[in-house]
Order: structure tokens, then sequence, then C-alpha cells
């Protein structure tokens, strides 16, 4: 019998054949068991904690832990089996290359827990995490080059030539990507600068719209008519944004003009008339109203108030409110609303005009 477990296969004995199978079949079991019991009290005690932290520490060892043992328990146990030089490389190569992957895996995930963690305890904290999104995605290729250098440095690498040749690459790559890199830092300007966030209303030159994403190249807006219009981070960062998201009150100005015909006592209590009509208004605060000028045609009056929103509609419907009692007002009171006229004056030799007139015409 124990000639049987002698027998040489592979240049070990069943007997360290046996011992090694029955090891790994053994730690299989023993993670299986941990997974079943320990880790499924760990989930529901993390579940009735406040705090995420634990969550995070479950995800880690269900994740990352977890995987990472039952390699471990493979290449601890055939580490005792004889094997060419050759086959203990590749198994070095293998658990080196399964341990770096989970192990960075671990790294990204607890990165990403933490940076929107703090985002999330800020104010507009669904919006930033929104946002951060590109910063995210920077960080896990950062994060995956030093472990790639890493692995590489173990595995016998000179990393030295590789970290100076990235450098000379990465000098390269940044001349003839400068377009690229002006809208990479350009979205770190809007990233902690925060001119503007994904919600707000912004005009940029002749385009407006609502901004929707936020990337590490382009920034994307949803217009007033439907479309989508997507804008480089360095154009943003370089133009004139309007943000009216973040207006607390809109000033609106408005002109109004009489005829010349109006009597002096109606043109005094023209501008108590239309403040009366504003103040009625909820959400409005009146400013001045004022005899202005006068026009070639008109007798000019203008007014200003505050809409006390930044809603558009809000500001519409007010402006609308009023303009209408206006209108109602001055045809109570009798009062002509000016428009463009010429006077044209006839003698016996020639025909003289003379315009714009008083807002009427003469034969």
């Amino acid at each position: 019998m124990n000639d049987f477990w002698d027998n040489i296969y592979l240049g070990n004995s069943l007997r360290s054949w046996a011992i090694t199978i029955g090891g790994i079949v053994l730690g299989f079991i023993l993670i299986k068991v941990f997974k079943k019991i320990a880790l499924q009290w760990l989930k529901r005690w993390s579940l009735r904690t406040a705090t995420s932290i634990d969550d995070l520490i479950v995800a880690a060892i269900e994740k990352t832990i977890i995987p990472i043992s039952y390699f471990l328990v493979i290449y601890l146990l055939l580490h005792n089996l004889d094997f060419p030089e050759k086959v203990r490389n590749i198994i070095r190569v293998a658990i080196l290359l399964v341990i770096t992957f989970f192990v960075l895996q671990l790294i990204t995930k607890v990165i990403q827990y933490f940076v929107l963690g703090i985002l999330k305890k800020q104010e507009d904290g669904d919006l930033k995490q929104k946002q951060a999104r590109g910063l995210l995605v920077i960080v896990k290729v950062a994060v995956w080059i030093l472990g790639i250098v890493f692995l590489l440095s173990n595995l016998g690498y000179d990393v030295t030539s590789i970290i100076a040749g990235l450098g000379i690459g990465g000098i390269a790559i940044a001349l003839a990507a400068q377009t690229i890199l002006g809208d990479l830092f350009s979205y770190f300007v809007i990233l902690f600068d925060r001119p503007f966030e994904i919600g707000d209303f912004i005009i940029i030159d002749d385009k407006m719209g609502v901004v929707e994403y936020i990337g590490i190249k382009t920034t994307r807006l949803r217009t007033l008519s439907g479309e989508q219009l997507i804008c480089s981070n360095k154009d943003l960062t370089d133009s004139r944004v309007h943000n009216y998201k973040r207006m607390q009150k809109r000033r609106v100005v408005f002109s109004i003009g009489v005829t010349y015909q109006t009597p002096a006592d109606v043109l005094e209590s023209i501008p108590q008339l239309v403040k009366e009509i504003i103040e009625k208004n909820d959400n409005v605060i009146y400013d001045r109203g004022h005899f202005s000028g006068f026009g070639d045609f008109s007798l000019n009056f203008e007014f200003g108030y505050y809409v006390l929103s930044s809603d558009y509609n809000i500001y519409m419907n007010t402006q609308q409110k009023i303009l209408m009692n206006i209108y109602r007002s001055f045809e109570k009171e009798r009062i002509d609303f000016a428009y463009p006229t010429q006077t044209i004056l006839f003698d016996q030799q020639n025909m003289v005009r003379v315009g714009p007139s008083l807002g009427s015409v003469q034969p």
C-alpha cells in the first residue's frame, strides 16, 4: 500500500498530490463556511447600524478578501509540491496578477467611497457626486497605472526605465493633445470653482440651456427647443457665463409712450397709477417710475420693478399681468398710447413734409 502512495506523477508522489488536493478542498470548505455563516452575520449587523463604513468593510470582504483567499489556498498548497522553475514562475505570476487585480479594485472602491461620502455631506451633495464622476475616472486610471508599475517591479522588470519612458511619452502626448488637456484642466476649474452645476440654466453668448452633464472634455446642455448642445469645457471657462439659476430676483425695466395731446395733470398721475398696478402683484418690489423725456412722437415714461423669483415663467406671467392692467387703466382714464406718425403740411406752391408729428395727422 505504501508503494502505491509513493508512486511519482509529474514529479511528485501520490501522497503529496493527495495532501495538496485535500488541503485545497478543505480550505475551500472553510472559506465557504465563513462566507455562509460569518459573512451573513456581518451583513445583518451592518444593516442595523447608521454608519456606512461597515457596509464598505463587508463589501471589501465579500468582493476582495474571499476571492483572494481561494487563490492563496491554491498557491500555498501548490507551493509544497516540486515543480520545474518555469512552472513555479507561471504560478507566481498568476497569483500576483490575481492579487494585484483585486487589491486595485479595493483601493479604487475605498477612494470612491470617501470622495463621494465627503461630497454627499456638502450642500447639493447629489449634484456634486454626479459632477465628480469624471474626477473618479482619472483617479482610477492613475491607481491602475501605479498598480501595473508595482506589478512589473515585482516581476523583476526595471521600472525606472518604464517610468522614464512614461515621462517622455507623457510630454509627447501633452504636446499632441493640448486641446484635450485644456478641456481637462477646465473640467477641474468647473468642478472646484463651481461657476455652474447640473440643473443650472446658463447662457453663453447666444446659446442657452439647462446643464445636464459635466464631463472630462465636454459639458452638455438641454436647450429650450429640446436639442442637446455640447460645449467644450475650455470654451465655457473662457466665456462669460450668465447663470440664471443663482439669480435671486429679476429686474424688469419697460417704457410707455403717450401722445402729446395728453393734459399735464394726467401726465403727473401716470407714475402713481402704474406704481399702484405694479405693487398689487405678489413677489414684486416696485423700484421707480419717471417721466423720462420727450420723444419724436410721444411723451415717454420709464418704470422698473423686481420679480422675486428666478423662474422665467413667473417673470413672464407677472409682466403680462402688469401690462394688461396698465392697458385697461389707460383705457378707463382715456389716456392714448402714442404710435409713430408724420405731419404733412400743404401750401399753394409746394408740398412740405414735416415729421414726425405730435401724434396726429393734419390736412
